[in-house]
C-alpha cells in the first residue's frame, strides 16, 4: 500500500527557498523564524542549485574563527550535491533515501523544477494515514 503513495502527496509545497546570492545572515534569520533546519537554494529558473542548513552555518562559523571573516553569500557556504527526489517517486523509495542518509529534508522536483519538501516526518505521516 505504501509503494503506492507518491511524495506529491505528503510533500509541503512551496518552501522556503534561498537565492545563490542572498546573504548568509539574512537565510540563517530565516531559518529561525520557521524553525527550519534548512531549505532548497534554487536559481532564477527554479532548478535546485543546492540546500542551506544548520549544518553549512556551522561550517561558516568554523571558517570564519579561522579568517576572522565572517559572513557571505549562501552560495559561498550551501551544500552543492543535493539529493532530489522527483514528485512521482513512492513513499517507500524515499523512505529508503532517509534510511541510508543523515539528511532530514529533500527537495522534491518535477519537469527539473522544484514543487516541494519531503521531510522524515511526511514519510511517517503517509505511515499512519493507511493504518
Amino acid at each position: 500500500m505504501l509503494a503506492k503513495i507518491s511524495v506529491s502527496e505528503y510533500m509541503t509545497p512551496h518552501p522556503v527557498v534561498f537565492k545563490p546570492d542572498m546573504d548568509v545572515y539574512e537565510a540563517i534569520r530565516k531559518l529561525l523564524e520557521i524553525k527550519s533546519t534548512g531549505a532548497p537554494v534554487v536559481d532564477d529558473h527554479g532548478k535546485v542549485v543546492g540546500a542551506f542548513s544548520e549544518l553549512d552555518c556551522l561550517r561558516m562559523v568554523v571558517n570564519s574563527s579561522y579568517y576572522e571573516d565572517m559572513g557571505g553569500k549562501v552560495s559561498e557556504f550551501m551544500t552543492n550535491d543535493v539529493t532530489v527526489v522527483d514528485s512521482e517517486a513512492s513513499i517507500v523509495e524515499v523512505a529508503e533515501l532517509f534510511a541510508k542518509s543523515t539528511l532530514r529534508h529533500f527537495p522534491v522536483i518535477d519537469e527539473g523544477k522544484l514543487v516541494g519538501v519531503i521531510s522524515r516526518v511526511d514519510v511517517l505521516k503517509a505511515l499512519i494515514a493507511i493504518r
